[in-house]
């Protein structure tokens, strides 16, 4: 992990539940020299309280964004301090908007091979500039040693100046966690469900809903399966209010 508080001044960082959190623009992320990217939510936050590992990947990374609406009211109960929403979408336009000006190559890393033509020929259409390469990783609960190193070698013969992982939750951020010391690439970004939006099979939320801040309402209306999130939700909720009456330190 960089310490980017240090290597660049300008940018803003919040720490709050034992975790720094990203507040500036998600524009204003330096794309020079390596980063690790990730986001945050209470269902992630919640997740990682039980499983060490991805704890330590978010913790861990350069850039971590706040990607869900609730969890900013973490540091504006503990801290008084109010950090902006921004979620992988953001990022994923900032790393291919430079990409596209600068001739970078970029690939694109999980899913399935369907969805990563349809990836392959969109950002051929939008970004013409960018070099882009592909890979459909195993669809299994856990990699072996023979997968990781065939990700690793598929990516590295590419030699990517930008990594985007879309594996979901936890199991993005844990892979890149353990690997990131192998893998040649300046900026490795977690992006889970962009994959799917950004190759037309999910329809992504309207601005209008992002800007209400109901983002979550319209995508639970047309994926009732995230309903199975909430109870993780609600456990954020719980823990954020302990720590706010001091029970709990986290």
């Amino acid at each position: 992990m960089l310490n980017n508080e240090l290597t660049y001044p300008d940018l803003k960082f919040e720490s709050v539940l034992g975790l720094k959190i990203f507040n500036s623009r998600v524009n204003d992320i330096p794309l020079s020299q390596k980063n690790i990217i990730n986001t945050i939510s209470p269902t992630s936050y919640t997740m990682a309280l039980n499983d060490p590992i991805f704890f330590n990947a978010l913790k861990e990374s350069d850039i971590l964004l706040l990607d869900g609406q609730y969890f900013a009211l973490a540091p504006l109960l503990l801290n008084g301090k109010i950090v902006r929403k921004q979620s992988g979408t953001d990022c994923f336009y900032h790393v291919m908007n430079a990409a596209n000006i600068h001739g970078w190559k970029v690939f694109f890393l999980g899913s399935s091979e369907n969805t990563l033509s349809k990836i392959k020929q969109r950002t051929n259409s939008d970004y013409p500039n960018i070099k882009v390469e592909a890979y459909p990783p195993p669809f299994k609960k856990e990699f072996t040693d023979r997968d990781n190193k065939s990700m690793i070698d598929k990516i590295n013969s590419f030699n990517p100046d930008i990594l985007l992982v879309g594996m979901t939750a936890p199991k993005q951020e844990k892979w890149v966690f353990q690997n990131k010391e192998k893998i040649n690439a300046r900026i490795i970004c977690s992006i889970g469900a962009v994959f799917d939006w950004y190759a037309g099979n999910q329809k992504q939320p309207e601005k209008i809903w992002v800007n209400l801040g109901l983002e979550w309402f319209i995508r639970t209306i047309r994926r009732p399966e995230i309903l199975k999130r909430y109870p993780t939700v609600l456990k954020f909720f719980w823990i954020l209010m302990l720590n706010v009456i001091r029970i709990r330190r986290d």
